[in-house]
């Protein structure tokens, strides 16, 4: 097989946003590293010995539940607050001690924090006139950044005067405007409706690309970071639980910690009966049969496994699969959530437990839908999930 053709057949997890991986380069220097970062405020550890490295032009994501850390670790880099022990340095330069108005980073709130008595134009300009940039500098800058956000048409009005979109876009080019090699972004799209949120997280991906800046946004939103980041950091009580580009994150999380909080799930426990070429065979008390996992994994007979597989990958049916490759339970329909474009099923087991498909909705008339108590088969093939023991 040719070179060209191996390429094409070759295997991926997922797609990619756009070819950048400088953190699987080792002669790459990253911009900004954690080293053993440690934050306690009192007796409560918010960050516990914590190493990251984030490269120059990333898109990256810190993204946990509330109280996992993700704030903190944003706000020592700006300078916030400083670090109990361990280091953290910019380009090299160490930031513990320097305050925040001498870092080269920006911070935008996810209250944009504009001021109410300024028009547009002079929110913009503030941060440049406080720098003591000249006038004319400081006048041809934010005609750039009114540009940069397609609100040139609003420069004269006032924050109440805008839309809460648009006053999103100020704040964004008012942290834009002093060209800071780091923009930090604390949950900045919080305060928007979901499809105006989903259509400014673009906007974002665009301008940072544009740019060619390094951003860091903290959310606990996943579909936010998924959209967003070129990789992101799953945190849980002050540690990393996994780092990694959102499609590994997604389909091969580390843990079921990762597996359950990023997007939907299904968690089946049971015990590891074989591994060998590539294969594990995990005997699932839940199905009652043995369940096959197409996957490498440090694992021996008797260890405690539990077989992840998302609800878009579970395949459903009213009559058994011809396949028998696949894994293959029988259940009966116990609930039904129309999506619109998708249809969730819950599906129960023998033993009351429960696993959930999703079918799409392909045409709007269907011969015979699946209905509330009818027994169903559900299966996924053996590459569709992933074998978790932590």
């Amino acid at each position: 097989m040719s070179t060209g053709v191996a390429e094409k057949t070759q295997k991926t997890v997922g797609g990619i946003r756009r070819k950048f991986a400088p953190w699987t380069d080792p002669k790459a220097v990253p911009l900004i590293r954690y080293q053993n970062v440690t934050k306690r405020f009192g007796s409560f550890t918010a960050v516990e010995d914590l190493s990251l490295d984030i490269y120059e032009r990333e898109f990256f994501a810190l993204l946990g539940p509330s109280g996992c850390g993700k704030t903190t670790l944003m706000r020592m880099l700006a300078g916030f607050e400083e670090p109990t022990s361990g280091r953290i340095t910019l380009a090299g330069q160490d930031l513990v001690g320097t305050p925040p108005y001498k870092r080269p980073v920006n911070m935008m709130f996810q209250s944009y924090a504009l001021f109410p008595h300024m028009s547009v134009w002079d929110n913009i300009a503030f941060g440049l006139k406080q720098d003591g940039v000249a006038k004319d500098a400081t006048a041809a800058r934010v005609e750039e950044m009114l540009k940069l956000v397609k609100l040139e048409q609003f420069a004269r009005r006032k924050p109440h005067q805008l839309s809460g979109g648009q006053r999103q876009r100020v704040a964004l080019a008012r942290s834009l405007a002093k060209r800071p090699k780091v923009l930090l972004l604390d949950e900045p799209l919080g305060a928007l409706d979901k499809k105006l949120r989903e259509e400014t997280q673009f906007e974002l991906m665009d301008i940072q690309m544009e740019l060619g800046m390094t951003f860091l946004i903290v959310t606990h939103d996943q579909e936010e970071a998924m959209t967003v980041a070129d990789r992101i950091a799953v945190m849980n009580h002050g540690k990393l639980v996994q780092v990694a580009p959102p499609a590994v994150i997604y389909e091969q999380p580390a843990s079921r910690y990762v597996a359950d909080f990023v997007g939907d799930v299904n968690l089946i426990e049971g015990k590891v009966e074989s591994n060998a070429g590539g294969l594990v065979r995990v005997h699932a008390a839940a199905a009652d049969m043995s369940l096959t996992i197409a996957q490498d994994i440090q694992a021996q007979p008797g260890d405690a496994a539990w077989i992840a597989v998302r609800p878009e990958k579970v395949r459903i049916d009213l009559d058994p699969p011809a396949d028998r490759s696949v894994n293959c339970v029988s259940g009966t329909i116990w609930d039904i959530g129309y999506l619109g474009d998708l249809s969730i099923y819950h599906v129960e087991l023998a033993d009351g437990s429960r696993i959930k498909a999703a079918k799409p909705n392909l045409t709007r008339m269907v011969e015979r839908p699946i209905s509330w108590d009818d027994k169903v088969w559900i299966s996924w093939s053996p590459d569709a999930g992933v074998v978790l023991t932590s």
